[in-house]
């Protein structure tokens, strides 16, 4: 057993894990933020991302001993205090870019991040990014959307579905 010490969503963070703990395991089962969802294992679905350090990062492919001294930030963490959504969470809701919403926080955590690396990306860009991150139920089209819209992007003449 090791002692880890973090900052996530802007808070000192401790805890004890053995060395195979998973960054995902400890935020969910350690600090009790279980907006982080697990949902292959296998670092396929992009389900668990959280940002380490300002880079997305699935949180199942990481021990949460390589977390060691960095700022994580959550879904959780992603909103301001007082409850004000992200410009990308606004834009989710808007345009429906959801559905059952398992897969939702961690095609939020990736699209804050492609945003911020690209703030205008191209349809075919976003689509691009969004390859680790699986969602059964929604095809993708409003998550697109929402990104776009996300960006400051014209999307009326984007179709609904």
């Amino acid at each position: 057993m090791a002692q880890v010490k973090m900052t996530v969503n802007g808070k000192p963070a401790s805890g004890e894990v053995e060395g195979r703990t998973l960054l995902v395991d400890f935020i969910r089962d350690t600090l009790g933020l279980t907006g982080t969802h697990v949902g292959c294992d296998t670092s396929q679905c992009g389900a668990c991302v959280v940002h380490v350090d300002g880079k997305a990062v699935k949180a199942c492919s990481m021990f949460a001993a390589e977390a060691e001294g960095t700022e994580v930030t959550t879904i959780e963490g992603m909103a301001a205090e007082d409850g004000t959504m992200t410009p990308v969470q606004q834009a989710f809701q808007e345009f429906h870019g959801l559905q059952c919403g398992f897969c939702t926080p961690g095609m939020v955590m990736s699209a804050e991040a492609l945003l911020k690396d690209n703030p205008t990306p191209t349809e075919a860009e976003v689509r691009e990014y969004l390859k680790g991150n699986i969602c059964r139920c929604t095809g993708y089209h409003n998550i697109v959307k929402a990104i776009l819209a996300a960006s400051g992007q014209d999307v009326s003449k984007i179709a609904a579905e």
